[in-house]
């Protein structure tokens, strides 16, 4: 007779709880959230554009401001199969009001390749553009930098050499 009594009480309790989730309110309609629109910027390889008019010989630059200096290195990778010249902002007082950085590398071939490093600058943001593999001091790199007010500043203007021995 006890284990019936068990029994019986163990289904009441059952009853009493399937009954009690029954007696609760909806749950309120998830709202879905309204997709927003990402902006996205397609970052394909910067085609190589032919010129004459290109001069490779390197000229004047300017210097920024000491509250809006930026630091860049120029160096080639030195690779045959591949060979880029890679641009670097290695720091600077500027990193947070300089918005963007262009560069631009004539190649002793006549093309001209451009490329840009855009906000947030930082140290160790970086852009590689095709270069030639010809020995000696042939192909040219600029970096310009835009001022806050929108001026473009020469900041850079060299030979970079395929490989260099030091």
């Amino acid at each position: 007779m006890n284990t019936r009594w068990v029994f019986s009480l163990f289904f009441v309790l059952v009853f009493l709880l399937l009954a009690a989730g029954c007696t609760q309110q909806p749950a309120a309609p998830v709202a879905t959230p309204v997709p927003t629109a990402v902006e996205t910027i397609a970052t394909a390889t910067p085609a190589p554009v032919k010129t004459t008019s290109a001069s490779l010989t390197p000229g004047p630059t300017q210097t920024l401001p000491d509250a809006w200096s930026i630091d860049v290195q120029v160096a080639s990778n030195g690779e045959a199969v591949d060979p880029q010249i890679t641009v670097t902002c290695t720091g600077g007082k500027g990193l947070n009001v300089i918005p963007q950085l262009d560069v631009i590398v004539t190649r002793s071939d006549g093309v001209v390749e451009t490329g840009s490093i855009k906000r947030p600058l930082y140290k160790g943001s970086s852009v590689s553009l095709r270069s030639t593999t010809k020995m000696g001091y042939v192909d040219r790199a600029e970096v310009w930098a835009y001022t806050p007010q929108g001026d473009k500043v020469k900041i850079y203007d060299a030979y970079v050499p395929f490989r260099s021995y030091h």
